[in-house]
C-alpha cells in the first residue's frame, strides 16, 4: 500500500510541477490540473478502502471533478471563440 501512496503523491507533485511551470497554452494547464485530480482520487481510494470507510465520498469527489473539468473546458471554448488561440497569454483578463 506504501508503493501505491508513494506513487500518487509523484503523480501529485508532478502534475503541480507542470501546472507552476506556467505553460504558455490553457489546455496544458487544464490536463495538468486533471492530472492533479485523478492522483488526489487514487490516493483517497487506496486510504478509504485500507480504512473500511464509507466510499460514498469518491462519487461527490468525481462529481465536483468532472463539473471542474467542463467548466474548464467552457472557458478554453470561449477562450478560442473570442481571441482565436488558447494562449494564455493574449487573453487580458487572465493576468
Amino acid at each position: 500500500m506504501l508503493v501505491y501512496l508513494n506513487m500518487c503523491g509523484f503523480m501529485f507533485f508532478s502534475g503541480l510541477i507542470v501546472f507552476a511551470s506556467k505553460r504558455k497554452h490553457l489546455l496544458l494547464m487544464l490536463l495538468s490540473l486533471e492530472f492533479v485530480v485523478l492522483a488526489l482520487y487514487m490516493n483517497l481510494s487506496i486510504s478509504l478502502e485500507h480504512g473500511d470507510s464509507e466510499v460514498f465520498f469518491l462519487m461527490i469527489y468525481l462529481t465536483m471533478s468532472v463539473c471542474e473539468g467542463a467548466l474548464g473546458l467552457g472557458v478554453l471554448v470561449s477562450m478560442i471563440r473570442a481571441c482565436g488561440n488558447d494562449h494564455v497569454l493574449s487573453f487580458s483578463s487572465l493576468w
